[in-house]
């Protein structure tokens, strides 16, 4: 249930900035909202995008956001450029800041309970009405990409999905990323216990890739260069999808960081592509 829905209103600079970024479309037509929603009982923060254009139904996409707690959380201005973009593809977009943060009740539990706050967006296109509630792909960046993979194992109403420097193996980076150890100083725990080394590979799609819905098409997009999430996280779980003859595109981009800062442009053809061959067609 949406429980408060706010419509993001930037000023005149903050628009020409995202004009600049993100082009003249995104800010002409669409429209992006801060909502509360219902998640198990709590009240979390997130996000709705749609198009202007409210005489037809649009397919509906979630998008799963990295980072942990209010680190990575998507602010207002970044949400109008991100969310509106893919609305200006005709979309309509729901998102979760994940509970605990951005002022949202409950703790981030890094791929656990927290998990249901992606499956809980699913119901909320039922009081949308330009939303095609039958038609559902999925997308995430980073630790977003982990949420991904884990709601892939939990439900197959998702006609595809894309993931972008995605986590598949959370223990092979333990000690090859900075940003990974860190990361796990503030969720798993001391890497020398038995709790933490459980919670790693019930997060780690590497270790269960056959649970994945078998109906969902994957796009894996990966930096080569990526030192935060290492490139062989989607090389790794690209054998297992082989074994399994599962339906699934690998793309990794030359000298692409773990923002793609410099391949924009290809990975959102890519991305965009992916969702109308799979939504639209």
């Amino acid at each position: 249930m949406i429980l408060e829905r706010e419509k993001i209103i930037l000023s005149t600079q903050q628009e020409r900035m995202l004009i600049s970024g993100w082009g003249e479309e995104v800010i002409s037509n669409t429209t992006v909202e801060k909502i509360t929603y219902s998640s198990d009982g709590l009240k979390v923060k997130g996000y709705f995008a749609y198009p202007n254009d409210e005489s037809q139904k649009y397919p509906c996409i979630i998008w799963c956001r990295g980072g942990l707690g209010n680190a990575g959380a998507i602010d207002k201005f970044t949400a109008r450029g991100i969310f509106g973009q893919i609305a200006s593809w005709g979309y309509c977009v729901f998102a979760s800041q994940y509970r605990g943060n951005d002022g949202g009740e409950g703790h981030d539990d890094f791929g656990g309970d927290d998990l249901n706050d992606v499956l809980n967006l699913i119901p909320l296109a039922d009081e949308i009405s330009i939303a095609d509630n039958s038609k559902w792909g999925i997308e995430g960046w980073s630790r977003g990409g982990m949420m991904t993979y884990l709601t892939l194992t939990k439900t197959d109403i998702f006609k595809c999905a894309t993931v972008i420097g995605g986590i598949a193996n959370l223990r092979c980076n333990s000690l090859e990323s900075k940003f990974m150890r860190r990361l796990y100083e503030h969720t798993l725990g001391r890497y020398d216990t038995d709790e933490f080394y459980s919670r790693c590979e019930s997060r780690s799609i590497i270790n269960f890739p056959e649970k994945l819905s078998a109906k969902t098409p994957i796009l894996i997009l990966h930096g080569n260069a990526d030192d935060r999430v290492l490139p062989h996280d989607s090389i790794d779980l690209s054998y297992k999808l082989l074994e399994l003859k599962r339906d699934f595109r690998l793309v990794m981009m030359e000298n692409g960081d773990h923002f793609l800062k410099n391949q924009r442009k290809e990975a959102d053809r890519l991305r965009n592509d992916w969702f109308d061959k799979w939504l639209k067609y």
